[in-house]
């Protein structure tokens, strides 16, 4: 079993808990975006199959491929923004806010 973790959880808004617990009901499966262990963006493919709060380390989601993604690092979910959407876009953003390699001073 695989599981994507990084040393300190950040508590999530209960929406994105709200939109996880849809997901498993529709039994919908899709794409999966969300920064891995190195911080990195990765995606995986699958159905969330369960939401389970682990004791000390935070909640995650269970996919039926038997991987388990901690939801504080998901960017998307099958096309909807996760906790971690407003991270992403920051690294987006971060580009229109640089000197293009030249000094300004």
């Amino acid at each position: 079993m695989k599981t994507y973790v990084e040393s300190s959880y950040t508590p999530v808004h209960y929406e994105y808990r709200e939109i996880i617990e849809e997901e498993i009901v529709k039994q919908r499966s899709g794409k999966i975006f969300f920064f891995n262990q190195a911080g990195v963006v990765d995606s995986l493919e699958g159905l969330v199959v369960a939401l389970q709060e682990v004791a000390g380390k935070g909640l995650f989601i269970n996919l039926d491929t038997s991987t388990t993604i901690r939801i504080d690092r998901i960017i998307t979910l099958f096309g909807i923004p996760g906790a971690a959407y407003t991270e992403y876009d920051a690294y987006a953003n971060a580009c229109m806010e640089c000197n293009y390699g030249e000094d300004w001073e």
